[in-house]
C-alpha cells in the first residue's frame, strides 16, 4: 500500500504488513473487514440481553477490558467451570461463559479513523468470542447523538447492569442519566482510571487530568448539571446501587466502591506466549497531542532512548499523526508500526522485543501483566519537568510521576537529556 513516510522505512501494521500512514478519509476507506466484523457493525433492531448488561465503549482498550471483565466475572459466577479441567479458565474461551448471552457491547464509535480501525478489529474479536456487538456511528453528524440516544434509551431503562470504559466521556455521562441500573462497572480506560477514582473519593467534578483547569467554557457550564448527575450515578448507595472498578491500576477506592484486579487472565489464556526478538521496542504516547509535552523534546527523547537501548521499532499510539511519525522515523531511524489491536494483545501474540521501552502511560502497568511468565522486560523513562509545555496542567508532572512510581515489575530509567526547543 502507498504512503510510507520515509523512503525505505515503511509504516507497518502489527502483522508486519506495509500500510499507509495517511488516515482514511472516512470509515468506508478503511481496509475491508471480514464478514464477521461487518456483521457485528450492523445495527440490530433490538438488543439481545438488554435487560441484563449493557457495556458502552469508545476505544479499543475499553473493549479489551470489557472482555477481561467478562472473563473474570464468569469465573466468579461459575467457579466450577474455571478449574484446571479444560474449562474457560484454561482455554480463555469466553464463549463457554454461561451468562455471556446477557452482555451486549455498544460501540460508540469516534470519528478518528485509526481508532475506528482498531475498534472494528476488536469488535470482530468480541463477536468471535460470542458477544453481541452493536456498532453506533454516534458522532456521524449533528443528528447522530440524538438518534443514538433515542435508540438506546429503552435498553438503558431495562438494563440491570451498566459497564462503561470512560466516566469522563460526556456521551457516557449523558447515557448514565437515563438509566436506573442497580449495578455499575467501570473498566480501565488507561491511567485516567486513577484520576477518576481519586476525584470520586474527593467528591470533585470529573475532569481529565491533562485539562488545564483555567476556567470552564460555555459548553462545560451547560453540561455541568449532566456531569453532576452522572457522578451521583457513579457513587454507590447501600441497598440501591453498587459500583465496581475493574482495573489493573493501583487505586484506592472510596467507601462502598469495589475494586477488582484486572490481571489480563483472558489475554494470557487466549494468546501467546510470544516469540521474542533480539532488539528493543519503543511504545509511543499521545503526551504531545494532549499538549502536555513539547513535541521537539519528545522527539529528542525518543531518539536518545532508541540509540541508548538499540530500539528498532516504534509502536505508534493511535492518536499520533503522520507528520509526527515521519519526524520520529527520520530522527531516530525507527520502523514505525501502527498496531491494529491494543498493544497488550500485540505484545502477547508477538513477536515482541526482549525490552519494551515506554514513557509514563497505561502500558507500564498493563504490559507486565499481559507478558507475565515471559522474559520481556518493561522499562519506563521518567518525564523531565523541562519537557512540559507552558499550557500543561499544573497536575501533569505529579500525575505522570505517580503513574511511574506506582508501576510494578518495571525497570525505571532516568529522564534522558534533550536539547531545549
Amino acid at each position: 500500500m502507498p504512503g510510507s513516510p520515509v523512503p525505505g522505512r515503511p509504516v507497518r501494521d502489527s502483522g508486519g504488513h506495509e500500510q499507509s500512514t495517511e488516515a482514511p478519509a472516512s470509515p468506508g476507506s478503511l481496509p475491508p473487514a471480514p464478514a464477521s466484523a461487518l456483521a457485528c457493525s450492523t445495527r440490530a433492531p433490538g438488543l439481545r440481553g438488554a435487560g441484563e448488561t449493557l457495556a458502552f465503549v469508545e476505544s479499543p482498550v475499553q473493549l479489551l477490558n470489557v472482555l477481561e471483565w467478562s472473563y473474570a466475572d464468569a469465573r466468579r459466577a461459575a467457579p466450577e467451570q474455571a478449574g484446571s479441567d479444560g474449562g474457560d479458565r484454561a482455554t480463555g474461551d469466553l464463549a463457554a461463559s454461561p451468562h455471556l448471552g446477557t452482555v451486549t457491547v455498544v460501540v460508540l464509535s469516534p470519528n478518528d479513523p485509526m481508532t475506528r480501525g482498531q475498534l472494528r478489529r476488536m469488535a470482530e474479536l468480541a463477536r468471535d468470542e460470542g458477544f453481541t456487538v452493536r456498532w453506533e456511528d454516534a458522532r456521524g453528524g449533528a443528528a447522530a447523538p440524538f438518534q443514538t440516544i433515542g435508540a438506546l434509551t429503552p435498553a438503558l431503562r431495562r438494563a440491570r447492569r451498566i459497564v462503561i470504559g470512560d466516566p469522563f466521556s460526556r456521551y457516557v455521562q449523558l447515557l448514565l442519566t437515563l438509566t436506573g441500573a442497580r449495578d455499575l462497572v467501570v473498566v480501565d480506560d488507561g491511567t485516567a482510571t486513577m484520576e477518576f477514582v481519586s476525584q470520586l473519593a474527593r467528591g470533585e467534578r470529573l475532569v481529565r487530568w491533562h485539562r488545564t483547569g483555567r476556567g470552564r467554557g460555555a459548553r462545560d457550564a451547560v453540561f455541568a448539571p449532566v456531569s453532576a448527575v452522572a457522578r451521583r450515578r457513579l457513587t454507590p448507595r447501600e441497598g440501591r446501587r453498587t459500583v465496581e472498578v475493574f482495573s489493573s491500576m493501583p487505586v484506592e477506592p472510596p467507601a462502598g466502591v469495589t475494586v477488582t484486579a484486572n490481571d489480563f487472565a483472558w489475554t494470557r489464556a487466549r494468546f501467546g506466549p510470544p516469540a521474542l526478538t533480539r532488539g528493543a521496542d519503543l511504545v509511543g504516547t499521545s503526551l504531545a497531542e494532549t499538549g502536555v509535552v513539547d513535541l521537539d523534546r519528545y522527539i529528542d527523547a525518543v531518539r536518545s532512548l532508541a540509540r541508548t537501548h538499540g530500539a528498532t521499532r516504534y509502536f505508534a499510539h493511535r492518536r499520533e499523526g503522520t507528520d509526527k511519525l515521519k519526524r520520529l522515523s527520520e530522527a531516530a531511524g525507527l520502523e514505525i508500526v501502527r498496531p491494529d489491536l491494543p498493544l497488550e494483545l500485540i505484545a502477547r501474540r508477538g513477536p515482541i522485543g526482549r525490552t519494551v521501552l515506554s514513557f509514563p502511560s497505561t502500558v507500564v502497568h498493563t504490559l507486565p501483566l499481559a507478558l507475565a511468565g515471559t522474559e520481556v522486560k518493561v522499562a519506563v523513562c521518567d518525564i523531565d519537568p523541562a519537557w512540559l509545555t507552558d499550557t500543561a496542567s499544573p497536575r501533569a508532572h505529579g500525575f505522570l510521576s505517580g503513574v511511574t512510581g506506582t508501576a510494578r515489575d518495571v525497570h525505571r530509567l532516568p529522564s534522558v537529556p534533550v536539547a531545549a526547543p
